[in-house]
């Protein structure tokens, strides 16, 4: 039997009514002129007007899949009774400075919001969100991770973000016992480490890869691919179910590899120049796709630029300018309803970005747990493990490995 969890009230402090609907007209807003640290829906930059706007949720065959009616999400606020005790933690690592920091941003901001709804309407439990800066880097990441379980407040971990962290830090965590909750990694290998405190709340790369590969071939019609990739976990775990799902459509010899860091790819486009490709795929971080993708324009390459959810946020279309523009980019999470939007950009200055909805309902669902009663880190992730509810990204609920039971892929374009 699953555990339901309480479903929104009239009285929650974020007013995120019943009819909630998706904002497939609601695109992210671009980048201002910060072109490292955050993401904001403020400003214009040499992209002018552009943004990644909505376009096409997709099956695993590249199919597309009408949206969902908008479901009645879960309430972080709950009833108001919640008790528990004082100091109650949660933490959230991943990257919050650096190069790609608005992706680890995005998740912090989401989650803040679901805390600050918990902790107004229930005074007898007053919940902090701890971040960890991990800086997106799995070296990092291994110093931080001690910091977080010998936190005895904690009791339960929103991350890591990325998938290089996260493969590096999962035994710590398991070992420990405290649920590791994440948002945004998406190599398929993590759920195959035999951790019991592991949930993803995404759909893999197992799913997204042959899903766009498909979306590419079947629907867009793309013949030759270059597959692109950079050496994180992320990029090299993607790239290869990229390059499965193409088949024969792979380009095999228009695969260059390049590395997280890199700002001069011209060694990349010369390649990709001298081939008879007819699209790009690019598998890595937002950080290198915008110089990437305007080492291509410079080079005279027109070629469709398609990549995935490390490269959908505003700072890609911020840093890559103009080049940016028509560039195809996929995503394991959806458009933020309207009303969430709304009140995210009234609290941080700036839309919500890619996987800020996850934050703000894994967040919640942590919450939920604490209000039902959960006091250690054990209780919280058998509470988990035993979750079913709706929250605003999608419904949540998980198999024996992490993996939840059912996850789609949405297409976004920067228009």
């Amino acid at each position: 039997m699953y555990r339901t969890a309480r479903r929104a009230s009239g009285g929650a402090a974020l007013l995120l009514a019943a009819t909630l609907v998706l904002a497939a007209c609601g695109p992210q807003s671009q980048g201002g002129d910060d072109s490292t640290e955050e993401s904001t829906s403020e400003g214009e930059s040499e992209s002018g007007d552009l943004m990644i706007v909505p376009s096409v949720q997709i099956d695993i065959d590249g199919a597309e899949v009408p949206a969902a009616e908008a479901g009645e999400p879960v309430d972080p606020a709950g009833d108001g009774s919640a008790e528990c005790a004082e100091g109650t933690a949660i933490a959230v690592a991943g990257a919050f400075t650096g190069p790609n920091a608005a992706l680890g941003l995005n998740i912090q901001y989401g989650a803040q919001l679901a805390v600050d709804a918990f902790n107004e309407a229930n005074a007898g439990c007053q919940v902090e969100l701890k971040p960890f800066d991990t800086e997106g880097d799995p070296q990092k990441a291994t110093q931080v991770a001690p910091q977080i379980v010998s936190d005895d407040a904690v009791i339960g971990l929103l991350g890591p973000a990325f998938s290089g962290e996260t493969a590096a830090t999962g035994d710590v965590f398991n070992q420990a016992g405290l649920l590791s909750l994440t948002a945004s990694a998406t190599n398929p290998d993590l759920t195959g480490n035999g951790w019991t405190n592991f949930f993803r709340g995404l759909a893999n790369d197992a799913v997204q890869g042959p899903s766009v590969a498909k979306y590419m071939t079947e629907t867009l019609g793309y013949t030759s691919v270059c597959v692109v990739a950079d050496n994180s976990d992320y990029g090299i775990g993607l790239a290869e179910q990229i390059t499965s799902g193409l088949g024969d459509a792979a380009n095999a010899d228009c695969a260059p590899e390049v590395k997280t860091g890199d700002k001069d790819f011209s060694a990349a486009v010369q390649i990709i120049s001298g081939s008879e490709a007819d699209a790009v795929f690019y598998s890595g971080y937002y950080a290198e796709a915008a110089p990437f993708v305007q080492g291509l324009r410079d080079g005279g390459v027109d070629l469709p630029f398609v990549s995935a959810d490390g490269v959908n946020d505003p700072q890609f279309v911020s840093q890559a300018g103009s080049s940016s523009q028509g560039a195809i980019l996929s995503c394991p999470c959806g458009p933020a309803p309207e009303d969430f939007a709304a009140t995210y950009e009234d609290a941080n200055g700036q839309a919500p970005g890619v996987y800020s909805t996850e934050g703000y309902d894994l967040a919640t669902i942590m919450l939920t747990g604490i209000a039902s009663g959960v006091s250690d880190r054990a209780g919280l992730i058998d509470y988990v493990k035993d979750y079913s509810g709706e929250g605003l990204a999608r419904q949540y609920e998980w198999d024996d490995t992490g993996e939840l039971t059912s996850a789609l892929i949405w297409i976004y374009e920067v228009e």
